[in-house]
């Protein structure tokens, strides 16, 4: 009874200490993180007359739960690398280790602990902060952009949204030949700043060259003038193919959950979903890329504290850190300009982590 009421302690104690330093850490982060964006936000904002400075830190309050993902392999690995830092010089490891517990049993309520916090980073702070990042590019359009253009992709075709001298168009198209960019079943709609209907263009193809649109065997048909049947149209734009297909690659407002039905329609549309796949894949195996980076914050910080530079160690802990995040993004990289296989892509990362601090630490225990 009292083994097993000391091992509820030391999973309840080790917990907490670890929860703490993951509230703290995440505190340090995204504080930095807010103030060195609004102050980027203000540099461009400078640009543009009539920004307000409270929604200059409504846009960079917003950006948070999205940056708050992207950092979060650093939030972990330096919680983890603290935690176990302070166990093991305040002898708490030492004390550990007498009570008969070997480093998997101290370290594993940190690595239960991590993996949870994975899901709740995919299950609930991903879905929350594609919603805000969603309105922080509104508002960034509004503000901050001279690039009106706006481009969506459904089951029905592809919808494209554009500003015109006189206001705005919309083009629809039921089908897209991305080797020639030509759309097929292509509607139009032109409406004015105040959204009252201008005119109509439909032809069976319009095809995207530079700078324009050129519509064919085309009927338009506009409130003031002629109904034109059969004819060649032109419509100027901003838009580039790589404008195009860089929109549907855009990770940051694509819910984890809403993913797999757009990357099913993305092969069904001919465009590539390479990046999409492996940014799918990275946030399935985050999780427990969160439970390796326990493993390298172990392997540096429980040697014996009068044997250690306790400096030196974290900061050869920072620097794995680091370098497994270059490491992440080329392999990433890689996967998207399909040089590798999309699974090694997003996987070898966690399995790179694993065999590295396992090995590490197996040495350190069993050598």
């Amino acid at each position: 009874m009292s083994a097993l009421f000391s091992k509820k302690a030391l999973w309840r104690y080790s917990i907490k200490v670890f929860l703490m330093r993951v509230a703290l850490m995440t505190l340090i982060l995204l504080s930095l993180v807010l103030f060195f964006d609004s102050i980027e936000l203000l540099r461009r904002a400078s640009n543009f007359e009539d920004v307000p400075l409270l929604r200059i830190f409504q846009m960079s309050l917003l950006k948070l739960p999205d940056i708050a993902q992207t950092i979060s392999p650093f939030i972990i690995l330096f919680s983890a690398l603290l935690t176990l830092w302070s166990l093991n010089t305040k002898n708490e490891i030492t004390i550990f280790r007498l009570a008969g517990f070997s480093v998997w049993q101290f370290i594993a309520p940190l690595v239960v602990c991590s993996l949870l916090l994975g899901v709740l980073v995919i299950g609930l702070l991903n879905p929350i902060g594609t919603v805000l990042i969603k309105k922080f590019n509104t508002l960034e359009q509004t503000y901050l952009s001279k690039d009106k253009n706006e481009i969506a992709l459904f089951k029905n075709g592809l919808w494209l949204k554009q500003p015109s001298e006189t206001g705005y168009t919309i083009i629809h198209a039921k089908e897209l030949d991305l080797s020639a960019w030509i759309l097929s079943h292509v509607m139009a709609l032109s409406f004015n700043e105040n959204d009252q209907f201008l005119w109509r263009i439909d032809a069976s193809k319009a095809h995207l060259q530079s700078g324009k649109w050129v519509f064919k065997e085309a009927q338009m048909l506009s409130e003031n003038e002629e109904t034109q049947k059969n004819v060649t149209l032109t419509l100027p734009t901003t838009l580039t193919s790589q404008k195009i297909e860089k929109s549907f690659s855009d990770t940051e407002t694509m819910s984890f959950w809403q993913l797999p039905n757009f990357i099913h329609t993305l092969d069904s549309t001919g465009f590539d979903s390479a990046a999409l796949r492996i940014y799918f894949h990275s946030m399935l195996s985050l999780p427990l890329f969160f439970a390796t980076l326990i493993l390298i914050a172990a392997c540096v910080t429980l040697r014996p504290p009068r044997s250690q530079n306790a400096f030196k160690m974290i900061a050869i802990g920072v620097g794995i850190g680091f370098i497994l995040f270059f490491l992440s993004n080329f392999l990433k990289a890689l996967g998207a300009s399909s040089q590798i296989p999309v699974f090694i892509a997003a996987w070898a990362p966690v399995a790179i982590t694993a065999l590295f601090g396992g090995g590490i630490l197996l040495s350190l225990e069993d050598g």
